[in-house]
């Protein structure tokens, strides 16, 4: 099945120039067929390692500053020394870039791990020389139905934790209880699974940040129990800079169904419409009005319109 025909969040156009793409791999460009790191990888062992997902529109990286500070953040809050500097990994994304021919469209997945190990466990101590660094550039365009008839979601029973279980604010590479509970959703049919806190209120989706509509309002979680969104904050930021109410508080499952409108919003996709949530229709069960402004201001604000 191709990426086109899934029904999901994560789903882009086929692009046939992406077979061509040449991959980074700690400091050299490989065709993506040969792209490899090695089995003792912390990364592949482990799951221990940070990312990071980049929109590039227009020549321009969206929201850079954003996402090197998440990314930095992240590496320096599990010891990892990325072993660039700021302007080194904006280069190498920049070069990667450049050597794929890459100016608009493109999406881009920057990975770094904690590296080689001599053995396969949990000790950082057996790391050998220094951190994987691998940077994915292709071209991804969302499937525009997305957009027309809006995502399905199923709410999980798998639960986001809190910062002293597993902080979701780390953009880590591990993200099993993630991908569990976007399997529940596709079982259940539907393209998203929308998780709930420990404590039952809405947190996000497995991969992007949710947001219900109420009388003009967004309303959107707290983020104590959900990843730091950077499409979310620049959502945010858009719609109160025109005067209008955005608020990031708790808010239950029950106000969600009975919500005007409901969105996601995520790097790839930006603002997605939401219609209908555990088989139940939003509202009229068709993207809004609201949720249109508020991916125009979007788009505006990040200089994507």
């Amino acid at each position: 099945m191709s990426a086109t025909e899934i029904t999901s969040a994560q789903a882009y156009q086929a692009d046939s120039r992406n077979d061509g793409v040449l991959v980074y791999v700690n400091g050299a460009f490989v065709p993506r067929g040969e792209a490899r790191v090695s089995v003792f990888d912390s990364g592949f062992v482990l799951g221990d390692g940070v990312w990071e997902g980049l929109r590039l529109v227009k020549g321009r990286l969206i929201s850079l500053d954003a996402h090197l500070d998440r990314l930095f953040e992240g590496a320096k809050s599990i010891d990892l020394d990325i072993g660039f500097t700021r302007e080194g990994v904006v280069r190498a994304v920049q070069d990667t870039l450049d050597r794929n021919g890459m100016t608009d469209g493109a999406h881009v997945r920057l990975m770094v791990t904690r590296g080689l190990k001599r053995t396969p466990n949990q000790d950082p101590r057996f790391v050998i020389g220094k951190a994987t660094v691998v940077i994915v550039a292709e071209y991804k365009t969302p499937v525009p139905e997305a957009k027309t008839r809006g995502y399905a979601l199923f709410t999980s029973t798998f639960r986001t934790t809190g910062p002293d279980q597993f902080d979701l604010r780390l953009n880590s590479h591990s993200r099993l209880n993630l991908i569990q509970a976007l399997i529940q959703a596709i079982k259940a049919g539907a393209d998203e699974a929308l998780m709930l806190d420990p404590r039952g209120f809405v947190a996000s989706c497995n991969s992007t940040n949710f947001f219900i509509v109420r009388r003009g309002e967004l309303w959107t979680s707290t983020g104590a129990y959900s990843f730091k969104g950077i499409t979310q904050r620049n959502v945010i930021d858009a719609w109160q800079a025109v005067g209008g109410v955005a608020r990031e508080c708790d808010f239950t499952l029950a106000q969600v169904y009975s919500a005007d409108e409901a969105f996601v919003t995520g790097t790839l996709g930006g603002v997605t419409p939401v219609t209908k949530v555990d088989g139940r229709a939003i509202a009229d069960g068709r993207p809004g009005s609201v949720t249109a402004r508020a991916s125009s201001l979007y788009l505006e604000s990040v200089g994507a319109a």
